[in-house]
């Protein structure tokens, strides 16, 4: 059995008197990507922080691989991307991310190859020889990305990488960690649940410097009460909700916002129920937008039982 590649014991950060974190305690395994959610002052930078090596806990013990966050052991292991990072707007991209090979133990030539293969890998090839100051937001965010796959690490820890891009760079950055996810783990930073769902097996939730006792994990647990949300156009919710929970099988159904219904099943009674959904629908002629399996992040993580 694999050691965890993060664990942290009563793990406490305070700054000018303000607790940033509170006696944090977990354990991650390599994989999938790993969200880290909770409201802006929540603590989240602060972690990741001090996971990189470049903040000092108050007390507590961290280890990544074994080795105390910023050893030397961990040099081409863990690399972060923090918020809002930049390049230097003196040097081109290649001249910097040669750079940071040569720190890393690459020679001159096989120095060249990572770079350019870093540049490859997020579509920047056409900007190698360019300066950050001539980059649109979205090519600086990817040149930013770039420089913490240099040596492709086993552990990488991003802090809002897709903040302030748009749609179509966050599907690229987004699509970029999906790639690289069968060889490295991710730690995501985001207010994006949506993103987050999409790309992440399991989550960490701070709410004021406190993580939640349990990681909750994006794929339920196989077991008889399944869940489909349903993002319904404009209905009238109240005959919704009681055709729903008149059908076969429904343990429940909630309306926890507008136009968004959140159904419960037994899935031994009715395994098929995505299908007499549809059925239900079309035969009171109500339009839906999307049907998926399970819950939204947003219902796991603010509406758990």
């Amino acid at each position: 059995m694999s050691s965890p590649i993060i664990q942290c014991q009563q793990l406490n950060h305070v700054y000018s008197g303000k607790v940033a974190l509170n006696d944090i305690n977990f354990e991650l395994d390599a994989g999938e990507p790993i969200g880290l959610v909770g409201p802006n002052g929540a603590g989240k930078t602060s972690l990741l922080s001090i996971l990189s090596g470049f903040l000092r806990p108050t007390s507590g013990s961290v280890r990544l691989f074994g080795h105390p966050p910023g050893a030397a052991q961990l040099i081409g292991k863990v690399s972060a991307l923090p918020q809002d990072a930049r390049l230097d707007p003196s040097f081109t991209l290649i001249e910097q991310l040669v750079y940071y090979a040569r720190l890393q133990g690459f020679t001159t030539q096989p120095a060249i190859q990572e770079a350019s293969r870093v540049l490859e890998a997020l579509s920047l090839t056409e900007a190698a020889h360019e300066k950050p100051g001539v980059l649109s937001h979205g090519m600086a965010k990817r040149a930013a990305i770039a420089q913490a796959l240099i040596g492709k690490p086993t552990l990488v820890l991003l802090d809002e990488p897709t903040a302030g891009l748009d749609p179509v760079n966050v599907r690229t950055v987004l699509s970029i960690i999906a790639e690289q996810s069968s060889a490295t783990t991710f730690i995501i930073s985001s207010h994006d649940l949506a993103e987050l769902d999409r790309l992440c097996q399991c989550i960490l939730l701070l709410e004021n410097g406190v993580l939640q006792t349990e990681k909750i994990h994006i794929n339920e647990q196989q077991s008889a009460t399944q869940f489909i949300t349903l993002q319904m156009e404009s209905c009238p919710a109240l005959e919704v909700t009681a055709k729903l929970e008149a059908l076969e099988g429904i343990l429940q159904v909630t309306n926890p916002q507008k136009n968004e219904f959140v159904v419960a099943y037994n899935a031994e009674l009715q395994p098929s129920m995505d299908l007499q959904l549809m059925q239900c629908l079309q035969a009171n002629q109500w339009q839906y937008r999307q049907l998926s399996h399970g819950k939204t992040l947003e219902e796991k993580l603010f509406f758990r039982e």
